[in-house]
């Protein structure tokens, strides 16, 4: 059963183009598990995706780690959503859906990878920052510490 299908009975907000569902920098622990229209995700102000899956759920790393929203969630069409209070402590009582999101963040760590394994065999030869690849990726795979934050030139102390 899909993450859709399991929400179905959960409360429903709406959202007018241009309202925001989660600001980044924000902790709400609210899920937001998107049912018709289209969202776009901003980290700043740059555009890193639009989404109009029904049952694309956002707000789930922010709850499961206990950090701030680290997008923004903004509606660029009308759309709806089932609103959910106390992300973390839902998905804790909600083992199915739990599950669902479970293999979808797999997912998500399967691509991003992928993605990293093939940028490390393609600068695997460079002295400069883009050769420290092969260590995030090496952290990524391995690090089982709950505050793990990769670093970036932007945030080096965040390593």
């Amino acid at each position: 059963m899909s993450i859709a299908e399991l929400c179905k009975d959960l409360p429903v907000a709406t959202f007018s183009p241009g309202e925001v569902l989660l600001n980044e920098g924000h902790s709400t622990g609210r899920l937001f598990v998107l049912i018709d229209g289209a969202v776009e995700i901003l980290k700043g102000d740059f555009q890193i995706n639009m989404v109009s899956d029904p049952g694309a759920i956002f707000g789930d790393m922010s709850a499961l780690l206990g950090i701030p929203h680290m997008a923004t969630v903004r509606a660029v069409t009308p759309c709806t959503a089932h609103r959910i209070e106390g992300g973390d402590v839902f998905l804790q009582t909600n083992k199915e859906i739990a599950y669902q999101l479970a293999k979808l963040l797999a997912q998500r760590l399967h691509g991003v990878t992928t993605y990293l394994g093939d940028l490390k065999r393609q600068f695997e030869d460079h002295d400069n920052h883009l050769g420290m690849v092969d260590d995030i990726l090496e952290t990524l795979v391995h690090e089982q510490r709950r505050e793990f934050t990769p670093g970036s030139d932007r945030e080096p102390d965040s390593y």
